[in-house]
């Protein structure tokens, strides 16, 4: 499930982008096997996932949306980048040992240790010059990097010249497109912890498809404080500043306008405010996504149009790398 802190921090960033650079997005179907997972419930959540990027405004006349398991080029290109990873680097993803500490090594898949590798796939396959990132991801676009400067190293330049390439770089060094400030949405039940779909509590997050009836019970219901007013930068309070934070965001209104209109309301005439902002900022979203997911040719073609067009760029990347590391041409 997309939920307000993804469309918020990311997707509401990626229709901007658009507009300005060639962009590619797509729906990690493989990453979201790395931890245990619904086998029949997967190619459901791909197709809605798509449908919500679709529905939240980005445009496949200007972007190339696709499922990243129909472009074949991710998990081969993964494994050639694998053999110049050294396991020490991926021993250091700081993801990796939280999530394994939790669940034991017993439980855990080697998938949730090379995903980085796979990550790094999809990055340099496109020879992307900035990748939109957040926090939580700058350590892997950072391995990303380093991968891509050690492959080019081993076998780019001369090496390749000799084996009948153009030499060169194979790939390009891409950089962090950071989003803009104030995007980072908390959890509901707690000011301090992150928005996130793995939290065990549904009432944690707003997500983008939630009727009005379970957005008002939500809201209802989120965490608060018994100091009377609401502000924005008292470090005491959290959960006041995040859900500020939301209405701003969604309302489009500047910090100092917010501070007049909500400075002295109460928490229950808040949350009313801000649960009539929110649907009417999700319900557009949700008409469109239910337009989409009606229309089940519409969306194949697009998802084929944008996996054909990104094939043709991933594949001359990765015949590159075959040539580059000696593999006998098909």
């Amino acid at each position: 499930m997309v939920h307000l802190g993804n469309y918020l921090g990311a997707i509401k960033n990626w229709v901007a982008l658009q507009d300005l650079y060639e962009t590619f997005f797509f729906i990690v179907d493989l990453h979201a096997i790395t931890l245990p997972y619904d086998a029949p419930e997967l190619s459901k959540a791909t197709r809605s996932t798509a449908a919500i990027y679709l529905a939240c405004g980005i445009d496949s006349s200007k972007a190339s949306i696709f499922v990243q398991s129909h472009v074949r080029a991710h998990i081969e290109l993964m494994w050639l980048l694998s053999s110049s990873t050294p396991i020490g680097w991926l021993n250091k993803m700081i993801q990796f040992k939280e999530k394994s500490r939790k669940a034991g090594n017993e439980n855990v898949g080697v998938a949730l240790l090379t995903y980085p590798v796979l990550m790094a796939s999809d990055i340099l396959l496109y020879q992307s010059d900035l990748v939109p990132v957040g926090e939580d991801q700058t350590q892997h676009l950072e391995l990303t990097r380093e991968i891509s400067e050690r492959v080019n190293n081993l076998y780019g330049g001369r090496k390749w010249k000799k084996l009948g390439g153009r030499g060169g770089s194979l790939f390009k060094v891409p950089e962090a497109l950071i989003p803009p400030a104030g995007a980072r949405v908390m959890s509901l039940t707690d000011g301090l912890s992150k928005m996130s779909k793995s939290a065990p509590s549904d009432l944690s997050r707003i997500n983008l498809l939630d009727p009005k009836d379970v957005i008002v019970n939500k809201i209802k219901r989120c965490k608060t404080d018994s100091l009377p007013g609401l502000e924005f930068d008292n470090p005491e309070r959290p959960e006041c500043k995040n859900l500020l934070s939301v209405y701003q965001i969604i309302t489009g209104k500047t910090k100092e306008e917010v501070v007049s209109e909500c400075q002295d309301m109460n928490w229950g005439t808040f949350k009313v405010t801000l649960t009539d902002a929110l649907i009417d900022h999700l319900q557009p979203i949700q008409v469109r996504y239910e337009e989409i997911m009606s229309d089940p040719g519409y969306l194949d073609n697009v998802l084929l149009n944008g996996a054909g067009k990104a094939s043709e760029i991933a594949d001359a990347t990765l015949n590159n790398v075959y040539q580059a590391m000696g593999f006998l041409r098909r």
